[in-house]
């Protein structure tokens, strides 16, 4: 793997560009994170991408993409595979508590292996269908990258939200407005900048329609 010194220099590059400020242990975290990931990804399939350098710019600068949309306090990702954008956002803010969810076994052993070694205890690691979750008072905002369709997304983890909480859904290219579920609302299409990826990124915030 490239070392630190080859990667920290892209990843501050991009924290400028995105205009976000973290602090040289946090942005070391991100760093072990990615070293993490390349480790175990040859075993575990955890993503396509492989070269760590676009791990930064794919994974790290795509899920911070977001930071200025994510207020939680308490944040669901759904489908969150090896931790994104969930172990991401956990750890550039340490005051969320982020929960993971997904079905798929070995991406959450790597995700509890993960949490242990970052030492992120903001992070609660959950191996479950979003069908099965119960969330108690429900969830602030619930976080998708690209985990199913938009709809279907929103449809599935509609009961997990909070009285006032968002989905924030994060997507490729779009060409028309989502279809969506009957009682909610988009209320904010936002194009993301991601410095380094030449693909097109939005974020799309939802919410139940106001009675």
């Amino acid at each position: 793997m490239s070392g630190d010194k080859t990667l920290q220099p892209i990843l501050e590059q991009g924290l400028a560009e995105l205009g976000i400020e973290l602090d040289q242990q946090r942005i070391a975290t991100l760093l072990r994170y990615v070293a993490l990931l390349h480790k175990w990804n040859g075993a575990y399939n955890l993503t396509a991408v492989r070269d760590p350098r676009d791990m930064v710019v794919r994974h790290l600068l795509d899920s911070l993409s977001i930071l200025p949309w994510v207020k939680g306090p308490a944040l669901l990702d759904v489908g969150a595979g090896a931790g994104l954008p969930g172990i991401v956002l956990a750890i550039a803010r340490p005051e969320l508590a982020v929960s993971l969810l997904d079905s798929n076994g070995k991406k959450v052993r790597f995700q509890r292996q993960a949490v242990l070694e970052l030492g992120l205890d903001n992070v609660t690691p959950l191996h479950q269908r979003v069908e099965s979750l119960e969330s108690g008072e429900g969830f602030d905002q619930i976080v998708s990258r690209a985990f199913a369709a938009v709809g279907q997304f929103v449809g599935i983890s509609r009961s997990l939200l909070a009285r006032d909480g968002e989905w924030l859904a994060m997507v490729g290219q779009l060409n028309e407005a989502p279809s969506l579920p009957e009682g909610v609302t988009l209320i904010e299409q936002a194009v993301l900048n991601v410095p380094g990826e030449p693909a097109s990124r939005h974020l799309l915030r939802i919410a139940p329609t106001a009675p």
